[in-house]
């Protein structure tokens, strides 16, 4: 988290955190995004076992939208994905409940909170007014 917003104050807009197998939680830091973990959206391992908790078959896309003057984050959408057969699918809503619950449990520490759009099936982040 420290090396994230060292990166921020440096003049970075975007943090993108990869090599985590399952979404993390989010940050805004001084109006920029930090992915901390975004997660696999899709890859060469599909069935081997392990972290069933986390729901390894979920998969997130990141649709970032920055102010292209200032770097500043404008809005965030994130779309739930489900892999299946090296296959990016729609998920189920229940798959896109339990995605939200698990990212808002994890963000509240960083003080975001997401939206939940249960018909277009995204979650975004949009600044406060």
């Amino acid at each position: 988290m420290a090396f994230a917003h060292r990166l921020i104050d440096a003049g970075v807009d975007v943090v993108h955190g990869h090599s985590s197998h399952h979404v993390k939680a989010l940050e805004v830091y001084r109006d920029r995004p930090i992915l901390y973990g975004c997660g696999d959206l899709i890859n060469d391992y599909e069935g081997i076992s392990g972290n069933q908790a986390y729901r390894p078959h979920l998969a997130v896309m990141f649709l970032v939208t920055l102010d292209g003057h200032t770097g500043r984050l404008l809005h965030l959408q994130l779309v739930p994905m489900h892999m299946r057969r090296f296959r990016l699918n729609r998920p189920s809503r229940g798959d896109v409940r339990w995605l939200f619950d698990r990212l808002n449990s994890e963000c509240k520490a960083f003080g975001l909170e997401l939206a939940l759009d249960l018909e277009a099936q995204t979650l975004e982040w949009k600044p406060s007014p």
